[in-house]
């Protein structure tokens, strides 16, 4: 995800993965993985179970999501955690040494006010620039540094990202899916 002048983008690859089978957007009729919730563009990474819990959950009247903001997000996953060990059946158990029970949910997020990543363990972070996560993160990030003082637009930004992570790493495929939306502030640009 990209923010840059009065927009943001979010771009994501479109495999899904079990192990060594691969499943690509030709074979799955919901092959997105960039879901929006209100006025929110959402990836999540991680097992593909994630992405039909967020979809209940997050419209989930006591979760009460809202993301337009890091607190309120802070907030929403406060009280989505207690829903998903309750009604999904979560296994909150990640590690011993992790400080907090864990939503296991990695995701990046985009949104009028901004671009978001929502992590694990709780955290949540704004960016001024740029972002990624998912197994194609690392060649996504390098990409997108390469280029974010080149290119004007946060999709062209967001889309080399996407190609990047999609043509080295081995559980992510092309074609790529984007949502962009405009800023309601251009701070940090």
């Amino acid at each position: 995800m990209v923010r840059k002048g009065s927009t943001a983008c979010i771009a994501a690859d479109t495999l899904t993965t079990f192990g060594d089978t691969r499943l690509s957007s030709s074979m799955d009729a919901n092959h997105s993985k960039i879901q929006t919730f209100g006025r929110t563009h959402m990836g999540i990474v991680g097992s593909a179970a994630h992405m039909l819990v967020a979809e209940r959950a997050f419209n989930d009247k006591e979760v009460k999501a809202d993301f337009s903001s890091r607190d309120a997000a802070f907030d929403s996953l406060i009280r989505l955690h207690p829903v998903l060990k309750e009604h999904y059946y979560l296994n909150p158990k990640d590690s011993e040494e992790d400080p907090y029970e864990t939503t296991q949910i990695d995701a990046v997020f985009v949104n009028s006010n901004g671009i978001f990543g929502l992590f694990a363990l709780r955290e949540v972070y704004e960016y001024t620039r740029f972002w990624a996560v998912g197994s194609g993160a690392s060649y996504a990030l390098g990409a997108m540094h390469a280029v974010y003082d080149r290119y004007k637009s946060a999709k062209d930004i967001a889309r080399a990202g996407a190609e990047a992570g999609a043509t080295f790493d081995t559980s992510s495929q092309l074609p790529l899916t984007s949502k962009s939306i405009r800023l309601s502030n251009s701070r940090g640009q």
